[in-house]
């Protein structure tokens, strides 16, 4: 995939295996797993999967989660971006596009997610035709509840998955012609 998008202070770009060390780091964290299953890496090798799994969403889905870097400093920061969940149903729902972030901890609070999220939504209704993006966060994620309210998505609905816990599901429908990205 050569796609490449930029915000004032981020390049999204494709996962490469080279992220691996980078994203073992963030995934290994259990505060980046807080509102995440709890369940953080335990091998570099879980963070290779990972990569590869993406890539091949890249190949049939031609979109998915993209490394996010710091234009001034070339860091790693974490992953953004739309993918095509056709695997594992959420929420009741199948063949639907998913807005999603996850950042290292080192990097939360400094309007990062928002800059991509901005980008990535632009990018979903224009240059992709995308008519409804969905997001989920976890309904006690204060953090990532407030930055999908502020772009402009709305709460549909509170949902308790298989281990009752209690998540939130997000929309944004596609009206470009009103869209102030």
């Amino acid at each position: 995939m050569n796609l490449i998008l930029e915000t004032n202070r981020l390049m999204l770009r494709p996962l490469k295996l080279s992220d691996a060390q980078d994203l073992f780091a963030m995934d290994k964290n259990p505060e980046v797993h807080k509102y995440l299953w709890q369940n953080p890496s335990k091998t570099i090798q879980e963070s290779i999967q990972i990569i590869e799994y993406v890539r091949n969403q890249y190949k049939s889905n031609k979109i998915g989660r993209f490394a996010t870097i710091l234009k001034d400093t070339n860091e790693f920061i974490g992953w953004t971006g739309i993918k095509f969940v056709t695997e594992q149903p959420e929420n009741g729902n199948i063949n639907f596009y998913d807005y999603g972030y996850r950042l290292s901890e080192k990097f939360w609070g400094k309007g990062y997610a928002t800059e991509a999220s901005i980008a990535w939504l632009d990018y979903g209704f224009k240059q992709m035709k995308i008519e409804k993006m969905n997001a989920y966060t976890h309904a006690e994620n204060q953090a990532s509840n407030h930055i999908l309210e502020k772009i402009g998505m709305s709460l549909i609905e509170k949902y308790l998955d298989q281990s009752n816990t209690f998540w939130n599901w997000w929309l944004m429908e596609n009206n470009t012609s009103s869209f102030i990205f």
